[in-house]
């Protein structure tokens, strides 16, 4: 009876690890969040930075992800997405990478991130545009101006694609 006891044991702590194994090497995780409250009082300007409010957001993005290992963060390059992402691509020792917004979810972009955790950062627009791509299905409408909370989680794990999404404020 011991060694049965001992036996389950055994295989009830193994199997999480084999599970991290294949998530690891299998599972592509997407979070994706457009940027956080910008400076609009010069309506002219077309790429302004954040506010005051706007650079607590991006601050309280990389406390949301203290617990989540970025293998990349990517940003288009505006400084309001890159203001955005900043701080959790610091907080992960990563460099930011960019993107194009009008060329969102491609092929390259798939292979380059396939099996890594990735932030993406992005406009109330192409956020969901991109989550559409990934999905490969009209799902998520434009995020309204107002909102700077949204958090898309797309997961890619032997050809099954899931997705949620979270409303932080």
């Amino acid at each position: 009876m011991k060694s049965l006891f001992t036996l389950l044991l055994i295989i009830t702590f193994s199997l999480p690890s084999f599970s991290q194994e294949n998530k690891t090497d299998n599972t592509t995780t997407y979070y994706l969040i457009r940027h956080s409250e910008k400076d609009q009082s010069d309506k002219t300007n077309r790429d302004p930075n954040l506010t005051e409010v706007g650079k607590t957001r991006a601050e309280r993005w990389s406390a949301i992800f203290q617990n989540v290992a970025f293998d990349a963060v990517y940003s288009t390059n505006y400084n309001r997405t890159k203001q955005t992402a900043q701080p959790t691509a610091k907080k992960n020792e990563l460099e930011l990478s960019f993107y194009d917004p009008r060329a969102l979810y491609s092929e390259d972009f798939a292979k380059a991130t396939k099996g890594k955790t990735v932030l993406v950062v992005g406009h109330s627009n192409t956020t969901p545009a991109f989550v559409n791509m990934i999905l490969g299905e009209k799902k998520h409408k434009d995020i309204d101006h107002n909102n700077n909370g949204n958090l898309y989680i797309v997961t890619i794990s032997e050809g099954n694609v899931t997705d949620q999404v979270l409303t932080i404020n």
